[in-house]
């Protein structure tokens, strides 16, 4: 039984290492690091966590048709990906009577296309979406049967910000224009857990909040003229994650998850000249009150994941992971389907310092991207339309754990 409560721990390494990897490696929408609190588990008095992530996709687009009127006639082919990090800080205490809690940062959200001038220019040429999330959660547990009931709660803070350029308008022919917008709001997150240390037995369903981004502004500038601007509403999405693990022989983990993220929230996002507001801000405003628009048109997503921990010895673990996630696009955009396998090693030369590193291969699916209407009849997908094959995606992570 001592190797089955050491992957109690270890189960912690396979779900946030290699879950860490697979996940940025595959994620829809605008999700990266998405939300982790598996430190909470850790069942140490004090746990430090840090790690980073380098995700390489490697998704083309080719037989791109200029539909917005402009033109254009150029690359009909380009790389509309790039590679980015996904840090992740964390800190975590017992503070006694059945409370733990623990404090982190983490980059959930974002996006970086970079397929430069191309026939899609009036729709994009670099778009780059970055994020900032700090959060407070705690946990009561209790006993239950053979184990304990875990509560939990929290609360976060989350920084979105970023720009997108492209070509302003055929009317202007190829005058580049860029939008830069910034904003913030607070999220909460609810769950529960049942464990069962001697068999490293775990389930846990946690619920993360809407986060509610309502000062949304910033600048447009077409050209050299720069105006300034502002964006009704918008919620970053909420997300309800049941996550499952337990010894199945000595020296054996299972483990797996079902996440769905409410990515349909984020449609099409109109940008309005802050000079206008009076009159309102939506995606059929007419111009000049609606300049420009951020369309995303997604749909939720889901993600399956299953995976298998073993340890080798008093030092050495492993684990390895297969996900798939239903790709966020459908008819407009090119976030298809994504077949992940994901493995790694983790290390533990002294019983409170692991080292950790793994790796993610997957085929980001293929696919279509033309006109799709949303609900108030708005088209998004009139500047461009592209093909685009199965693609490969790959991801490298590390990170250090210190416990006390």
């Amino acid at each position: 039984m001592d190797k089955l409560k050491a992957l109690l721990g270890a189960g912690c390494f396979s779900l946030a290492l290699i879950g860490t990897a697979v996940n940025a490696a595959h994620a829809g929408g605008l999700e990266r690091g998405g939300y982790d609190i598996d430190l909470l588990f850790d069942p140490a008095p004090f746990a430090s966590d840090v790690g980073a992530t380098y995700v390489m996709p490697q998704r083309d687009v080719k037989n791109a048709v200029d539909t917005s009127g402009g033109g254009l006639t150029g690359k009909s082919t380009a790389r509309n990906t790039e590679g980015y990090w996904v840090p992740y800080v964390g800190v975590k205490a017992a503070l006694g009577h059945g409370v733990d809690c623990m404090l982190d940062y983490s980059q959930p959200w974002g996006a970086s296309s970079n397929p430069g001038i191309w026939n899609g220019s009036y729709s994009n040429t670099n778009t780059q979406i970055k994020s900032n999330n700090y959060a407070g959660t705690c946990s009561y547990k209790m006993d239950a049967g053979k184990g304990q009931l875990r509560f939990i709660g929290g609360v976060f803070y989350q920084e979105v910000y970023g720009f997108k350029e492209s070509y302003a308008s055929p009317l202007l022919g190829t005058t580049l224009g860029r939008v830069d917008l910034t904003s913030s709001g607070w999220g909460w997150r609810a769950g529960i857990a049942y464990e069962i240390p001697d068999i490293a037995l775990r389930a846990s369903l946690v619920y993360n909040s809407q986060v509610k981004l309502d000062n949304i502004s910033g600048t447009l500038n077409i050209g050299g003229s720069v105006a300034d601007i502002y964006g009704p509403t918008q919620s970053m999405p909420d997300s309800l994650e049941l996550k499952l693990q337990s010894g199945i022989a000595p020296g054996w983990l299972a483990f797996g998850s079902v996440k769905w993220v409410n990515w349909s929230v984020l449609q099409s996002v109109p940008i309005c000249s802050s000079e206008t507001k009076a009159f309102g801000c939506t995606t059929v405003s007419p111009y000049p009150v609606r300049l420009t628009s951020l369309d995303l048109m997604y749909r939720d997503g889901w993600t399956v994941t299953g995976g298998i921990g073993h340890q080798f010895n008093e030092q050495w673990s492993g684990a390895a992971q297969i996900s798939w996630d239903r790709g966020t696009s459908h008819g407009y955009g090119d976030q298809t389907d994504t077949w992940t396998l994901g493995g790694g090693v983790a290390y533990t030369p002294r019983p409170n310092i692991e080292l950790r590193l793994a790796g993610a291969i997957g085929v980001l699916t293929s696919g279509h991207s033309g006109v799709v209407v949303d609900a108030n009849g708005y088209p998004a997908g009139t500047d461009v339309s592209y093909d685009f094959g199965n693609d490969l995606v790959t991801a490298i992570s590390g990170g250090l754990k210190i416990k006390f």
